[in-house]
């Protein structure tokens, strides 16, 4: 191992890739059990240091993570703290802090009053057991008070925007109370950390002067400074590299001011992007330009750093887990009990109060980077680090899990109900409904026009919905521009003009989904769909277009599903429907029917017969066409509209590509292995009727109930259910 590293950069390159790597690969694991990804890194920091991998492989460990080593990765990830403070700042609107009312102030407050004392009573317990003497009690009593009272602002804005909370009164609530919390905190904070750094009274008194000077410089001189930056940065020039540059000079200056003064370079980063300009668009620009090197690659050094100072070997006695067990209470009791209380006080009741205490329990990154200046300034020991780590990772994690059994998506449901404007749509038997699964902005004009030939001339006759389903994400720029509907409508945006030109209604639906197969089954079942229509795209690894998500839909959905293959379809004037009798041949037949009797459209029957059995099966291919077009509507159609062409071929799928090379708008064939379109999860090989097809392909479903296995509801299904019974139908 050693021979691989030749210098101080090459063993940092190695250093970054298995953080990384490891970040991500635990966070594939925290993804499935619905934790936001800190709880991933935090978990991939803890297992490259002492504890996992050093206690495993201590000399590969020692090579890796050498000690003189350990000052070059330090000093990248506070680089990346910075910058990440920077960004935490951006994120908080000010517009949050003010006009929430009452019940907004009274649970923030008691939120960090009760933490905060409760951490000063815990002091007193811990100080003499796990404290060194030369720390001062009173800087000890005040960092404990200050570590209970932290909410993870950023960590609870993408579990709210996740559980689709954040539009709603506890979610609103929520938001802001952590938003004051993380200004109060950070402010008592940085009053405790000029006190553990001064010599003295006098060097108390100069800090908090220099201090006060410094926050009016920046409210006063600077900020006005940041909104003429903004309003150049908002113009048709857009950010430009000056403008980048500019504003890093100042988050340098800044965050060297407040290393001088003596409190930390966090709390000038932090103020600096608290100040920036939020109306104009700057801040989201620049967000976006910054945040993803700095979460991805800086932040992650930053938890793999925390982890080498984790050692939860230290804990190696009984009262070691004892008091572990005992920050965790006091923790969750001051925390959640303060929230809890305030909320119930307010009006709310006891579920919406405590779901509040749940969420204001999160924890996460903040808790990280206000333990490492502790341990930094020698005011806590590496034991106790260890033991608030551990308390930090416990309270962000029990926080999904407690919320969704304490605050069941019925609650949700009925908030959104409750809300102006969500009248919810007649059922009318003869409405043909179709729900449209937008993922790429390219599928929509294709599916607009097929699901309005299909549904009908009047709006009476239909009933269209566009359902956007937005990927959970940690990027925080997303949930500063409420990022589900800003993403939702630019990915519908080209549905949607298409749609005004056929002079068609369509309702849409947005929204952040992590299983997007059981919400688009769960939509379907809410509005009533006769047919989903979901769209297509190459898979990064498998080959089958009807794999993962759409192979998921297609399996549990109870409706009819088409997957439609755009090749720039613009009309539906004449069809080729495969034909070989099976339920999903009929189905693609009679959505084809339908075609012809609402737009007119030719359609070709291609019944594929083996050389040798040429009368057979001739005969039950008419059959079954017979008792598609069966009435006077569907004779009719027949007589006029419909052509049985049968051919002979050792094939059928090569049969039906042959065919659709001669001038068809779209081709409807079931699904089934006779057309080598076989349901898989996974594929090493194409669809060869996909991949060949020269026009658009419609692939279809038939729904069978005995085929189609009973699930339980995924926990987000009933919330969506409800919700969307009684939610709004937005055109």
């Amino acid at each position: 191992m050693e021979m691989l590293i030749h210098n101080s950069l090459t063993r940092f390159l190695i250093q970054a890739f298995l953080i990384i790597a490891c970040a991500r690969l635990v966070g594939l694991v925290a993804r499935k059990l619905e934790q936001p990804m800190v709880i991933a890194e935090v978990t991939a920091g803890i297992l490259l240091g002492p504890s996992l991998f050093g206690w495993l492989f201590p000399d590969t460990s020692a090579v890796l993570f050498a000690k003189e080593s350990l000052p070059l990765l330090k000093l990248v990830s506070e680089v990346g703290l910075i910058v990440f403070m920077f960004l935490i700042g951006l994120e908080l609107d000010p517009k949050l802090l003010r006009g929430r009312g009452h019940a907004s102030v009274l649970i923030s407050h008691t939120s960090i009053v009760l933490p905060f004392a409760m951490g000063g009573l815990l002091a007193l317990y811990l100080y003499p057991r796990l404290s060194e003497s030369s720390v001062p009690f009173a800087s000890f009593t005040l960092f404990m008070g200050v570590a209970m009272s932290i909410t993870a602002f950023p960590v609870l804005a993408r579990i709210l925007t996740d559980k689709r909370l954040l539009g709603t009164k506890v979610g609103a609530l929520t938001i802001t109370c952590a938003a004051v919390d993380d200004v109060t905190a950070w402010c008592i904070l940085a009053f405790v950390v000029s006190i553990a750094r001064s010599t003295g009274l006098v060097g108390a008194v100069w800090t908090t002067f220099f201090a006060l000077a410094y926050i009016a410089g920046m409210m006063f001189v600077v900020r006005p400074f940041l909104a003429r930056l903004g309003e150049r940065g908002a113009s048709k020039e857009g950010l430009s590299q000056d403008l980048v540059a500019i504003t890093l000079l100042l988050l340098i200056v800044s965050s060297w001011t407040t290393e001088m003064i003596g409190i930390h370079p966090l709390f000038g980063a932090f103020m600096l992007g608290a100040i920036m300009p939020k109306g104009t668009g700057f801040a989201r620009s620049l967000a976006e330009k910054l945040e993803d090197f700095a979460v991805v690659f800086l932040l992650p050094l930053f938890f793999a750093f925390s982890g080498l100072r984790t050692h939860i070997g230290l804990l190696n006695s009984a009262d070691g887990w004892v008091m572990c067990g005992l920050i965790i209470v006091v923790a969750c009791a001051g925390k959640f009990g303060g929230s809890a209380v305030a909320a119930r006080i307010t009006g709310l009741n006891w579920r919406e109060a405590s779901a509040i205490g749940i969420l204001m329990n999160t924890r996460g990154l903040m808790e990280l980077i206000v333990l490492n200046l502790g341990l930094d300034l020698g005011i806590i020991s590496p034991k106790l680090f260890t033991m608030m780590v551990l308390m930090a990772l416990v309270t962000t994690f029990m926080t999904s899990p407690l919320l969704r059994w304490i605050y069941p998506p019925e609650e949700l449901a009925k908030e959104l109900a409750d809300a102006p404007g969500r009248t919810p749509l007649p059922v009318t038997a003869d409405v043909f409904t179709v729900l449209m699964c937008v993922s790429y902005d390219r599928s929509g004009p294709g599916m607009v026009a097929l699901a309005s030939a299909l549904a009908g001339r009047g709006p009476e006759a239909r009933r269209l919905y566009a359902l956007r389903l937005i990927p959970p994400t940690d990027r925080g720029s997303f949930h500063m521009d409420q990022g589900p509907e800003r993403q939702g409508a630019a990915a519908l945006s080209p549905l949607l003009s298409r749609a005004k030109e056929l002079d068609t209604e369509v309702r849409t639906l947005s929204f952040v989904s992590p299983k997007p197969s059981h919400d688009i089954c769960n939509v379907a079942d809410v509005k009533q769909a006769d047919l989903v229509l979901v769209g297509w795209h190459k898979p990064l690894l498998s080959q089958t277009v009807l794999g993962g998500t759409v192979y998921e839909v297609m399996r549990s959905a109870r409706t009819d599903v088409g997957v439609l293959i755009d090749r720039g379809l613009t009309a539906v004037r004449k069809l080729l429907v495969p034909f070989h009798g099976t339920a999903h041949d009929r189905a693609a037949l009679a959505l084809a029917r339908r075609l012809a009797h609402q737009v007119g459209a030719d359609v070709t029957i291609l019944h594929v017969v083996n050389p040798k059995r040429r009368t057979d099966d001739t005969l039950g291919a008419q059959e079954m066409v017979d008792q598609v077009f069966e009435g006077e509507e569907g004779g009719a159609l027949r007589k006029s509209k419909v052509t049985l062409k049968v051919v002979e071929h050792d094939s059928p799928a090569d049969a039906a590509l042959e065919e659709s090379g001669r001038g068809y708008d779209l081709v409807l064939v079931g699904v089934g292995s006779e057309w080598g379109l076989a349901q898989r999860r996974f594929g090493i090989r194409a669809e060869h009727i996909i991949q060949g097809c020269p026009t658009s392909l419609l692939v279809v479903r038939c729904y069978e109930p005995a085929a189609v296995p009973a699930q339980a509801p995924a926990p987000s299904q009933p919330m969506l259910s409800t919700a969307l019974t009684a939610g709004p139908d937005r055109s």
